[in-house]
């Protein structure tokens, strides 16, 4: 591992539809992580994979959802930028919003910074991840010091927080 960054970066994982050439949607994550590494990108740590019900509910294909720890000398909206790019490689069509997808990446916090966001900016940390079990139950597996930038809250309390009946299993 590298020592030449400084501060934690995460990013969420997930996708509902199979790739055609890479499979399932694991499958086609971990495909895309072997991407972000030629791209500059270093994967540090990976939480447990999770399948998760879709948020909304609704009746489409159920989820696989992880996150990593990564280091990048890149600033935050570079490396949005790069995340998109490699959703754009990997076949990501956005249409409406929750609609079903064969790959998901996310800046979720990049080393605490607080940032506003707008058109190709960065918005951090992401402005919904307080609400989605998806994103807070892996990161607590991987970081359970982590404390959310803009409230101090930990992770063990937004868990506890999580608004009832999303459903995820650990895999």
């Amino acid at each position: 591992m590298s020592e030449r960054w400084v501060g934690s970066i995460y990013i969420g994982l997930g996708a509902n539809l199979p790739h055609p050439t890479y499979g399932s949607p694991a499958d086609t994550l971990r495909a895309a992580m072997a991407d972000l590494g030629g791209r500059g990108v270093e994967v540090r740590r990976l939480s447990p994979w999770y399948r998760t019900a879709p948020v909304p509910v609704s009746d489409q294909p159920w989820y696989v959802n992880a996150v990593a720890e990564i280091g990048a000398n890149l600033r935050a909206d570079a490396l949005l930028s790069t995340l998109h790019a490699v959703e754009e490689v990997f076949g990501r069509v956005r249409s409406v919003p929750n609609a079903a997808r064969r790959i998901d990446l996310d800046l979720l916090d990049f080393r605490g910074e607080i940032a506003p966001g707008g058109l190709g900016k960065a918005t951090l940390p992401h402005p919904r991840m307080t609400d989605r079990a998806f994103v807070l139950r892996p990161l607590a597996d991987l970081a359970p010091g982590w404390r959310h930038p803009v409230s101090g809250a930990s992770v063990e309390a937004l868990v506890a927080a999580l608004p009832a009946g999303q459903i995820i299993e650990r895999l």
